[in-house]
């Protein structure tokens, strides 16, 4: 069970909320509770995350992501918001955070009942051709892998899923890749691969939300990620403080910005944080 906040933390994040509205930037932590593992989290395994040229240059790995992404559907497939997301849906709801912006791919703030949220890295439950465009959901597309691949998914169950929602799956180099379907075009998931850069718009969108707000609070995040950093400086950049939930160490602990540090889980503290503001 999680501890109970300290009450002088919740009345230091409370004071944040006095000034105006607050932009939120959560990261994987924000999902751990949900049931998705954590990337860079205290006693994670070390992972080397497939990359662009990767993915588009070689079949092998296309292959892999496909076989782990079917797999992996099996469990995401029962993943639902936690608290937390549902605790910054009421703080959106009752004026007290602009919105959220996410490194998070899974959705789960959207489902969670947020209404503004920017998409830092995409949405991995869209697929989209590489060569017309075209876009699908990633259920249909993996019902495409079911057809080309019979018995695959059944024989491979049991396979561990990796943090970001696809299973670590040997059997891959039989697997049948599925194309799209209007031109033959390649497949991929709609979300910033490494070795890809956020889109303009869309940083665009996550600044604006900052620059309408009086704080910026990281939620789940290590700021390991430059982006996260760019949207820091510019919180800096107009002289309002930072405010960071997270288990274990961060890139901002020690920046001059930092008015919040509460070492905890999202979920707890965002509750505790929601009811103290009557939301």
């Amino acid at each position: 069970m999680n501890a109970a906040l300290p009450e002088t933390q919740l009345a230091e994040l409370i004071s944040l909320f006095e000034r105006g509205t607050v932009a939120v930037l959560t990261g994987a932590g924000m999902s751990t509770d949900s049931g998705i593992p954590d990337y860079r989290g205290a006693g994670t395994p070390p992972r080397t995350p497939m990359n662009i040229a990767q993915f588009t240059e070689d079949a092998h790995y296309r292959r892999r992501f496909w076989a782990g992404a079917r797999i992996g559907q099996n469990s995401m497939s029962t993943i639902e918001p936690n608290d937390g997301h549902r605790a910054l849906a009421r703080l959106e709801a009752a004026g007290h955070i602009e919105g959220v912006i996410t490194q998070n791919v899974d959705g789960l703030h959207k489902r969670g009942g947020t209404r503004t949220v920017v998409e830092l890295h995409g949405g991995g439950g869209t697929m989209r051709c590489l060569q017309c465009g075209e876009r699908w959901t990633r259920a249909e597309t993996l019902s495409w892998f079911d057809t080309l691949n019979p018995g695959y998914a059944e024989r491979n169950a049991d396979a561990e899923i990796a943090p970001d929602g696809d299973a670590l799956v040997g059997e891959v180099e039989s697997v049948r890749v599925p194309l799209c379907p209007g031109c033959g075009g390649m497949l991929r998931p709609d979300v910033v691969y490494f070795g890809e850069t956020v889109p303009v718009p869309v940083f665009e969108a996550a600044a604006s939300l900052v620059e309408r707000s009086t704080a910026l609070l990281i939620a789940g995040s290590s700021l390991a990620v430059n982006t996260g950093m760019r949207l820091v400086h510019k919180t800096e950049r107009r002289g309002n403080p930072l405010a960071v939930i997270n288990r274990g160490p961060t890139a901002v602990d020690r920046r001059p910005a930092l008015a919040v540090r509460i070492d905890a889980g999202t979920t707890e503290t965002l509750t505790a944080l929601a009811a103290a503001l009557g939301a």
